[in-house]
Formats: C-alpha cells, structure tokens, sequence
C-alpha cells in the first residue's frame, strides 16, 4: 500500500491565516525593526558627529557608507548561505552581528574605528532583510502575500521612525551615544528569538527533517491526517534552479534580473540618500535640529504607510503597475521638496517621499521573493539586495559631495529624484511571462495578483 503524500507548497498556499502565521510574522517584524532603528541612527548622530569629530560633508558621507559596504557583502553572503544552512540560523548570526557591532559604535573614539565596527554591524543589517523576508513569503497564504510581506518589511521603517522619535529627545540631553546603547536590545534576546522563530517548512522539507516539518503541517493545516508514514512533497525546481545564481539568468529570466538590480540600485541610492543626509538638508534650510528629526520621522511613517498600503494595491492589481507608479510619484514628491512651501505641504511631501521611496524598497523585496522559485529565492534577493548596496553607498557620498558644491535646494532634491524615474522605467520593462508561475497564471487568473509558486 502506498504512503500517503501531501504538497507543502499547496498547504501553505492554501492556508487559513493561523495563530502559527502570528508567530512568523511577529518575530521578523521585530527583528526588521530593530534592523531599521540599527541602520538609521547614523542619520540621527550625524550632526552631531561632524560636529565632535570635525567631519566635511564628504567625510561623513564615506563614514554612512562603512555600514553600506557591510550591507552589501552581507546580503550576498548570508543570502546565498541561508539557501544552505537553513533560514533560522542565518536570522540569528546577523541578529547577533547588526546589534553586538552597533553597541560597540558608542565607544568608538574616532571615525576610523565607528567607521570598523559600522561595516560589521552592515553585515548582519544587509544580511537579515532578504532572509526575513523570505521566510515570511515562505509561509505567507497565497491570496495575501504581498500584503503580509510588505506588513512584516513595514518594521524597518517602523524602526526608524523609533530612532529619529527617540534621537529627537534623547539625543540633546544624553548625546548621540544614548542611541547605540538602545541598539543592544537584540543581542539579550537572542536565546528568546532562537526558541519562537520557526525554520523554513521548505528547508525542512529539503533536509529530510520530516519530524520536525509535520509539526508546523498540522498547525498550518489542523484538518490534515499527519501520520508517520505520510510523504511530504515540494515542488520539484526544475533544471538549472539547483543552481542558484546561474539560476538567475536562466529561463528568460536574465533580462529581467538586470532590471531588478537596476530599480534596487536606483531605490537604495534615494533611501540611504534621505536617510544619512535629510535631517542636514533641512537643517541647511532654515529648520532647527528638533524639527530636522522630525522630518526623518515624517519620512519612515510615510515608508510604512507606502509598504503596507503598496502590499494591498499589489494584492488586488499587481506588484509591477503599482512599483512603477510610486517611484513616478515619489519622483516627483522629492522635486517638489526642493521648493518652499507651507509646513502642512512640507511634511506631506516628505511622507510621499518616504512611501515612495522606503515602502518602493519593501515592496521591491516582495517582488524579487514572489518572482523567483523557492531554490533561489534568497540568492535572488541576497544579490539584488547586495547591488541595489553600491546604490546605498553612492546615494550619502554623492549627496555629500552635492552639499560641499553649495547647489541650490531645488538642485539637491532634483538629483536625488533622478534615480527614480530610472527606476520606474526598470520596473515597466520587468518581464512577467517569465515569473516561475507564468504558466499557473493563464489557467487562473485570479493569481495574476501574486505571482509566485513557492
């Protein structure tokens, strides 16, 4: 008599929402939010920082960029390594890394030694996202994927929302180092985070560890009959995507990797651009400190707002209509930032900026995991991450080097504006016949809304 078999790939996709799918979505929205708080302290210290250490604009821009350069080795590394060792312990090694090296930060006595422990902690920061992100798509119900990734991705501005909140009343009166301290948090939870965070079910699967995989079945699926002769199956890859950066460019889908390194590029540039050098820009306009952090805070709310309202759009429409038509937008929100304008128009903009630009990059990441299949997923989003990282590198040096020209307001915003509209036009030329259910999408059109097989 043959064993009984069950499809991990349809039950997830077939799952209701379950207490199990809280847990998931819980944990790495708190790991992306002490992420984001990690990554946008610096734009907090700045000021403050040139101020201690005597930095010029192009100084301070390299020294954003020590985290940047981590940031990308980190996303390729621990992107391509988390296919291998597994989704859990990839998560808890950057954790580990992003949080130990920024607390470190606070007792750093010269640029050269923040800018050392900024490039480990980078590591982890770069490492984390795309990790996270997969691992929630990976137990995402098919119908509200989207929606639950960009939910989960919202932490990283949720976090910086915190830091510049906090740096706004924290930082005067106990200096910039008080924001370093908080940065340890993760570092105590580490043994708690190692407990309730569940492993990939597919990694599982892939590993013959069924015991452990029939486990997480019956709370995704209670109304199954688990025995311990029932065979757990995954979608086979089919040739080429065992191997998994060759796997990239496979299938027709090479063209369309380049653009998604392109829109990752151009996005990170604007993001990492804002988030070192806003609270400077605005403080060179005529606004005091205080207020320069609560335009950081304006921009991270708005980032939220974008990645979970952007996640449902794409739910309902598709990912590309909706990424092509925020990045136009935010485009244009960063031009008209260049402008005087009352305070009410000012803060709105900013969050446009923030929506369009922060949320872009979530909604990037949903896009890269619900494109490629499962074998690849997490290198596909370690390398896209990791060049979109030169992006995140060029944007605060470049913008440094716009300040020390002393351009105009308008011209400093129109440059930072640029990039998206390239972005844009990558997103339009992203070929979608070539997503790894393009077959699946012709015999059910309803799942034109998320394109993916896991």
């Amino acid at each position: 008599m043959e064993s009984p078999t069950l499809n991990i790939n349809k039950v997830i996709d077939d799952a209701k929402f379950a207490p199990f799918h809280w847990k998931v979505l819980f944990w790495c929205l708190l790991i992306i939010i002490f992420d984001g708080y990690d990554l946008v302290i610096y734009g907090v210290a700045l000021p403050l920082l040139m101020e201690e250490w005597s930095l010029t604009a192009v100084q301070a821009g390299l020294l954003a960029s020590a985290a940047l350069f981590g940031m990308m080795f980190g996303a390729m590394i621990f992107g391509t390594l988390s296919d291998k060792i597994g989704r859990k312990k990839t998560i808890m090694i950057c954790v580990a890394l992003f949080s130990s090296f920024t607390f470190l930060g606070a007792f750093a006595n010269g640029p050269i030694q923040f800018a050392t422990l900024r490039f480990f902690a980078g590591l982890g920061i770069g490492g984390v996202m795309p990790i996270c992100v997969a691992l929630t798509s990976e137990y995402a119900p098919k119908r509200i994927r989207s929606t639950l990734v960009a939910v989960m991705f919202s932490g990283y501005a949720i976090g910086g929302m915190a830091s510049a909140l906090l740096g706004s009343f924290l930082v005067v009166d106990f200096g910039w180092e008080i924001m370093f301290y908080i940065a340890g948090i993760p570092t105590l939870l580490l043994p708690i985070i190692w407990k309730m965070l569940p492993e990939s079910l597919m990694y599982l699967v892939k590993e013959k560890r069924d015991n452990e995989a029939k486990v997480i079945v019956q709370k995704l699926a209670p109304q199954e009959t688990i025995t311990p002769a029932t065979t757990l199956l995954l979608d086979e890859p089919t040739k080429g995507d065992d191997a998994p950066i060759k796997a990239l460019f496979l299938k027709n889908r090479g063209f369309t990797t380049m653009m998604f390194w392109v829109a990752f590029f151009m996005c990170l540039l604007m993001v990492y651009a804002l988030a070192s050098w806003l609270p400077k820009l605005m403080i060179q306009a005529g606004y005091s400190l205080g207020a320069s952090m609560l335009f950081l805070f304006a921009l991270n709310i708005g980032g939220m707002i974008g990645a979970i309202g952007g996640g449902v759009l794409a739910d309902k429409f598709h990912l590309k209509p909706v990424l092509t038509i925020m990045f136009a937008l935010g485009a244009v929100s960063l031009i008209l930032l260049g402008y005087n304008s009352p305070q009410v128009v000012l803060y709105t903009l900013i969050a446009i900026a923030g929506a369009t630009t922060i949320g872009s990059q979530i909604l990037l990441y949903t896009f890269v995991a619900q494109y490629y299949p499962t074998a690849v997923r997490t290198t596909a989003m370690g390398w896209a991450s990791g060049i979109g990282r030169i992006g995140a590198i060029v944007g605060p040096i470049l913008t440094g080097a716009l300040l020390t020209l002393e351009l105009s307001h308008q011209t400093n915003f129109l440059f930072i504006a640029i990039p998206g509209m390239i972005a844009a036009i990558a997103i339009f030329l992203v070929n979608l016949s070539a997503a790894v259910d393009g077959k699946e999408s012709k015999a059910q059109p309803s799942t034109l809304n998320s394109p993916i097989s896991t």
